[in-house]
């Protein structure tokens, strides 16, 4: 398991660690195809009120700002919303004001960079419609130096498999995580509501297991497969 994420959780060896106050959901999912969850998951994601949904993002941004993974991490990439995504912008205001260095995903063909991201960084939107730092491509800051990776999804389940929009950019770009056993930078929390926990998730060995997961309701850590 990763220090961060041990010292964050507790975690004396057990496949799942939970916080205190644990993921929950009013609804749960059954197992079904990927492309199902992710159609019946989107469509519930984009039905939140815009007032609901700003309840949500600050509960949220108060889970995350009161874990040790994020008090301890200096460089944390995060993400804008788009599709009805959990929204991040009042965390990433907090994390400004503590003096911590943001990034936001950057599409590079079918990978992705971290380039900083401040209150005046320019924006452009990307082929999928998402902003991005329209900044310098030499302004991109290596993923092996990033302390926390703030990830979107559309689902996961209690095994820390995370199921994205399909692109497949977070898998290819830090798939060189499952390759090392000790020091694993960055960790990987993926962000979600809570009703966006299914039963189980179809995987595949390419998949990039999560380290752990953030909701409204809590943070919840996953031992290291």
């Amino acid at each position: 398991m990763h220090p961060l994420t041990r010292q964050a959780s507790g975690c004396s060896g057990r496949r799942v660690c939970s916080m205190p106050s644990p993921v929950s959901s009013t609804e749960h999912y059954e197992p079904g195809s990927r492309a199902d969850i992710r159609r019946a998951i989107r469509h519930q994601r984009r039905s939140l009120t815009p007032v609901g949904r700003a309840a949500l993002a600050s509960s949220l941004a108060r889970r995350i700002a009161g874990a040790p993974v994020f008090q301890y991490s200096r460089r944390v990439a995060a993400y804008l919303p788009n599709d009805g995504e959990m929204d991040l912008r009042p965390l990433i205001r907090r994390a400004w004001k503590l003096g911590k260095h943001c990034y936001l995903p950057v599409l590079n063909r079918r990978r992705l960079w971290f380039l900083p991201y401040h209150p005046d960084t320019p924006l452009a939107n990307n082929r999928f419609g998402i902003p991005e730092p329209a900044l310098s491509p030499r302004r991109r800051w290596p993923m092996r130096t990033l302390d926390l990776v703030l990830a979107p999804l559309v689902a996961f389940d209690d095994k820390g498999n995370r199921l994205g929009m399909g692109g497949g950019f977070y898998d290819r770009t830090f798939a060189y995580l499952a390759s090392r056993s000790h020091w694993r930078r960055p960790v990987i929390l993926g962000v979600a509501y809570g009703f966006q926990q299914v039963t189980e998730l179809p995987s595949h060995p390419w998949d990039v297991p999560l380290h752990g997961v953030a909701t409204e309701h809590g943070l919840r850590w996953f031992a290291t497969r």
